[in-house]
C-alpha cells in the first residue's frame, strides 16, 4: 500500500474515531451504544476501504447501495443473513455519522439520501391480567427475607415506571423521594424524564429499604443480567411459558397506559422514546379498543329494526 493511499484511508478512519470522540464526550452515551456504532461503522469503512472510497468525502449513494446488498448477503451465525434490523442498525449508525460530518462542514452524501430496509412489525410481548398479577406476587411465596422485599419492590418498580433494566440497575436510593409519587431518571444519551411510582411500589420500596442495613448507594444492588434471570425465573414460577423478560414489564407498563385510554404522545415522554415512530410499535396492541368501539356502536340501527 502505498503512503499516498495510506494517508486516504486514514482521513476516513480519523473521521469515525472522531465521530465516537464526540458521542462519547458531547452526547454522553453508553458504552455499550459506542461499541456498537464503532462494530458498525468500522465494518463500513472496510467495505468501502476494499472498493478505493479513502475519505469521508467519496462516500455515494452507490456505495452505500453496494454496502447493503454486501449486508443482505452477508451470513450471519444462526440464520442464512443478516436480519433487516440489523441491517438498519448500520444504515442507523451511518446516517448519524453522515450528519455529524455535515455539522463539521465536510461534504459528503446527505443522510436523507439513505432509505431503511423494510421491515416486518415487531411483534410486542407484554403481560396482563392474571399472568401479570401471578408475577409480581412470586416474591412473596418463593423468596425470604430481604431478596423477598428486594424482589417484590423491583418487579413493582419495573411495572409501575416502566424503567428499561439499565435505568433500573443505576438507579440510587438518593435518586427517589418515598414522600412523592415520582422522581427523574437519566435515561439513553443522559436525557432526563420523570417518571411516577405507585402507591404499592413506594409501600415496598419503603419496607425494602427499612431492611437495608449496607452502605451501598444503589436502590438495588444488582447487575442487569441478575435482573433479567429473577424476572425470567418468576415468571416460570408463574406459571407462564412465553418468555418474560424486565423488557416485557416495559412493554406491559405502556400497554398498560394506552388500553387504560392514554395518548401515545404522553406515553412517548414516559418511556423516554426520541422519536414517536419507536412507540408506535405498541399501537396494534390495543385493538381490543377498537373490537369495543365496533360492538358497540355497530350495526346499531339494522339491530334495533
Amino acid at each position: 500500500m502505498s503512503e499516498k493511499t495510506a494517508k486516504k484511508i486514514n482521513q476516513l478512519d480519523r473521521a469515525i474515531t472522531d465521530f465516537l470522540e464526540y458521542l462519547e464526550v458531547e452526547r454522553g452515551l453508553s458504552n455499550l451504544t459506542l461499541r456498537n456504532y464503532g462494530f458498525f461503522l468500522k465494518r463500513f469503512a472496510d467495505f468501502a476501504r476494499q472498493r478505493g472510497v479513502a475519505k469521508p468525502e467519496a462516500i455515494s449513494k452507490m456505495l452505500v447501495h453496494q454496502f447493503r446488498l454486501h449486508l443482505n448477503r452477508l451470513p450471519a451465525r444462526l440464520q442464512d443473513n443478516i436480519k433487516k434490523n440489523t441491517q438498519n442498525y448500520h444504515l442507523i449508525a451511518l446516517r448519524t455519522f453522515l450528519k455529524y460530518l455535515i455539522k463539521n462542514d465536510v461534504k459528503t452524501l446527505e443522510p436523507e439520501k439513505i432509505e431503511l430496509a423494510k421491515q416486518a412489525p415487531r411483534q410486542v410481548d407484554f403481560l396482563e391480567g392474571s399472568d401479570l398479577e401471578r408475577i409480581l406476587e412470586m416474591p412473596i411465596d418463593h423468596a425470604k427475607g430481604l431478596q423477598q422485599l428486594r424482589d417484590k419492590a423491583m418487579l413493582e418498580t419495573l411495572f409501575s415506571t416502566g424503567l428499561r433494566v439499565s435505568e433500573l440497575a443505576k438507579l440510587k436510593v438518593e435518586d427517589i423521594n418515598l414522600n412523592k409519587p415520582e422522581f427523574t431518571v437519566r435515561g439513553k444519551g443522559s436525557k432526563l424524564r420523570l417518571v411516577f411510582l405507585s402507591d404499592t411500589a413506594r409501600l415496598w420500596i419503603k419496607k425494602y429499604l427499612a431492611d437495608r442495613t449496607d452502605p451501598n448507594p444503589l436502590l438495588f444492588p444488582i447487575t442487569p443480567r441478575s435482573i433479567e434471570r429473577l424476572v425470567s425465573r418468576y415468571a416460570r414460577l408463574a406459571g407462564i411459558m412465553k418468555r418474560v423478560t424486565p423488557h416485557t414489564m416495559r412493554h406491559s407498563y405502556a400497554t398498560d397506559l394506552l388500553m387504560n385510554g392514554a395518548d401515545i404522545r404522553s406515553v412517548q415522554a414516559m418511556l423516554g422514546h426520541s422519536s414517536i415512530t419507536t412507540t408506535q410499535v405498541y399501537t396494534h396492541i390495543t385493538d381490543q379498543q377498537l373490537r369495543d368501539v365496533y360492538q358497540a356502536f355497530h350495526g346499531k340501527r339494522r339491530k334495533s329494526n
